[in-house]
């Protein structure tokens, strides 16, 4: 949102390439496979189409793996791939199903990643369509919220972002996101409660404690900032220190790494 986080934004790497001799990468089920040189590269919904003449039933695809696919596609950050699969697994979920809103979401958060926010704002008002009171709603409302402030849309975010803890009020992320756009609109003494929320359910970061510190600035309080800020320091210090022991443990490891666990994807103003 400012400056500074841009700058701090990660850069990846784009890769050296392969050989032409390696075969196209892809995680899909083996059973839903297309021959490329039959179909447009660029027209992102082949895949269903062809499905759809093949007559497949949606008792013939397995949802549950589809979500677990594009859930690994997220983890390595193939996120175009996600969309395209996270779409395929709400098309094939019975309809307006738990399975089904739950791929709308996370579809949604795979084009947030990729900086569409126009389609991530569809697919979360898509989930929420189907439900705006399950468990998946606040999740999708907050992102929803996200989303929008992205967007341009700022207005609407905080009032999504205010539905969210309403739907879930032990959701420590979505207070952090309200606290976020609180302090976007000025409000700083409403914003450290939310921050508040935040950590007591758990959501302890750098991010928080900075974006509290900054309230807290904002309002005058410059000891009890200084004080938050050096925790924040502190914790962003332990962070790294953490991430660093994780690559090291990572790089002596002879096995492969765990697929991540199936939960719904989230974001907040940081890109959680």
């Amino acid at each position: 949102m400012t400056d500074e986080r841009e700058e701090r934004r990660h850069e990846f790497s784009a890769g050296q390439g392969v050989d032409a001799g390696y075969d196209e990468f892809t995680l899909d089920p083996p059973e839903l496979s297309v021959d490329p040189t039959t179909v447009d590269p660029v027209d992102s919904r082949v895949l269903t189409d062809l499905l759809d003449e093949r007559n497949v039933g949606s008792d013939a695809v397995d949802v549950d793996q589809l979500l677990e696919v594009g859930l690994e596609y997220m983890g390595i950050n193939r996120f175009e791939e996600a969309t395209e699969t996270f779409e395929r697994a709400a098309r094939f979920a019975e309809e307006d199903s738990l399975d089904a809103q739950e791929a709308w979401t996370n579809k949604g958060v795979a084009h947030a990643e990729l900086g569409e926010y126009d389609e991530a704002i569809g697919a979360y008002e898509e989930a929420l369509r189907i439900d705006d009171d399950s468990e998946h709603a606040a999740t999708a409302e907050t992102n929803l919220a996200y989303a929008l402030w992205e967007f341009g849309r700022h207005e609407q975010a905080l009032e999504h972002a205010e539905r969210a803890v309403e739907i879930d009020p032990r959701f420590a992320q979505a207070w952090y996101n309200r606290g976020f756009f609180l302090i976007e609109r000025g409000l700083a003494e409403d914003a450290v409660s939310c921050f508040d929320n935040a950590l007591r359910l758990g959501f302890r970061n750098a991010e928080v404690l900075e974006e509290k510190a900054r309230a807290l600035e904002e309002m005058g309080e410059h000891e009890q900032a200084e004080a938050v800020a050096e925790r924040a320091e502190q914790e962003r210090r332990e962070q790294e220190a953490a991430l660093v022991n994780e690559h090291a443990g990572g790089a002596s490891g002879s096995g492969a790494a765990a697929p991540p666990e199936r939960e719904l994807q989230g974001e907040g103003p940081e890109g959680f």
